[in-house]
């Protein structure tokens, strides 16, 4: 067996880009863009908002994606030289923005992605410990 994608038929990538997705507001500028513009991801407090209101608000998400993604964020804050600013970063030739200048050159990618993970472990507190009783190898 193999956790699927919950939107396409085939296995799921626990890519961090599932948390920072949802704030791309390409073709959303007028709604979810006006909406982000407030807040600003370097600052600790708006930080926390975002985090708890966009991104782990991932409802088409099933406790063992969410388990999987937090393991593998886990993973990558344990590397010391994992390229965290990587994933904030939009090629010319895709069709992605940001709300906020401040989002393409992030202070500290890696610290953003960290609350990331803390905020989660309260969020999806009840979903990763129900995950945590299963064997990955039988989704």
């Amino acid at each position: 067996m193999m956790l699927k994608d919950p939107f396409l038929n085939e296995p799921f990538d626990p890519s961090l880009k599932w948390f920072i997705g949802v704030f791309d507001v390409y073709d959303r500028e007028q709604e979810l863009g006006a909406r982000l513009q407030k807040y600003n991801p370097n600052d600790k407090n708006d930080r926390e908002v975002l985090i708890k209101n966009y991104a782990l608000d991932l409802p088409y998400l099933t406790y063992r994606h969410k388990y999987l993604l937090i393991k593998k964020l886990e993973e990558h804050l344990t590397e010391e030289n994992y390229d965290f600013q990587n994933l904030f970063e939009i090629s010319d030739d895709e069709t992605s923005s940001w709300p906020r200048a401040e989002w393409y050159n992030l202070e500290s990618p890696r610290d953003f992605l960290e609350a990331v993970y803390l905020v989660a472990q309260n969020a999806w507190k009840d979903d990763l410990q129900k995950a945590s009783l299963e064997a990955p190898s039988t989704w």
